[in-house]
């Protein structure tokens, strides 16, 4: 099982363009972080977003109509692909730049909303950031996410984790005192039309990748190259249905005030 850094990885995958594969996705959870987004930001607000990747959601899903956005990752690929995008949307009040968000550098007190998906979070350096009565909104990935696939391979991300991705990023938030924090449970199923997408998606996503939410020091700084097919086809055969080959996805959310 071959790995590489997980900085290597983004580098590499630095059009992070989810198109290409054709997903049919289905949501059973009537939230969505970008309608929150909206509900607590006016043309006054200023938004700081970890984890931005090529920048196609605050592009595209993120209010227009804000002060000012501040969109950060740790890749430089992915950096240079959200600049590209950038100079192609037109936007004026967004700025790209790379950051590593367990070492934030950014001014204290000074943001109302702070946007996390996906990505590693320090609740502590992002309350020192925002305002008070400022937000944090997270959508993660959580430990169930994809786990009938991560029973055949029989690893994965956080998958032999004791307590849920989602209770270890909730109790941080609370750790670092905000309130009103509410944790919401995110379900979905995302069908996929033929193995080839399926196994491109996975060497995209961390979903199988060996390491626990629980360990600091786990296996979280390495990424897979490859894809066992003998498993992959197993989990295909139990899982094709009329619109796909399913996966079933577990996300949250979290919203907390300053």
């Amino acid at each position: 099982m071959e790995k590489y850094t997980e900085k290597d990885y983004y580098d590499q995958i630095k059009d992070w363009n989810f198109d290409e594969f054709q997903i049919l996705a289905e949501g059973y959870t009537n939230w969505d972080m970008y309608d929150v987004l909206k509900n607590v930001t006016n043309e006054d607000s200023k938004i700081l977003d970890l984890g931005t990747g090529g920048g196609e959601k605050v592009l595209s899903e993120f209010p227009t109509n804000v002060k000012e956005i501040l969109a950060t990752d740790l890749s430089e690929g992915m950096i240079e692909t959200a600049n590209e995008n950038l100079k192609k949307s037109g936007r004026k009040n967004v700025t790209f730049r790379i950051m590593d968000n367990k070492k934030m550098n950014v001014p204290s007190e000074y943001f109302d909303v702070v946007v996390a998906r996906n990505t590693v979070t320090c609740p502590d350096q992002i309350y020192k950031a925002l305002k008070p009565g400022g937000y944090l909104i997270i959508h993660g990935v959580d430990q169930y996410d994809c786990h009938s696939l991560k029973r055949i391979f029989g690893y994965g991300q956080a998958y032999t984790d004791t307590k849920p991705i989602s209770v270890i990023d909730y109790e941080a938030v609370l750790d670092a005192g905000f309130r009103d924090a509410e944790l919401i449970p995110i379900h979905e199923k995302e069908y996929f039309k033929s193995k080839e997408l399926l196994y491109k998606f996975l060497l995209k996503v961390p979903i199988l990748d060996e390491f626990s939410e629980e360990d600091e020091n786990g296996f979280k700084d390495f990424h897979l190259n490859q894809i066992d097919e003998k498993k992959l086809n197993e989990y295909i055969s139990k899982n094709t249905y009329d619109k796909g080959i399913l996966l079933l996805r577990r996300y949250y959310g979290i919203v907390a005030k300053k």
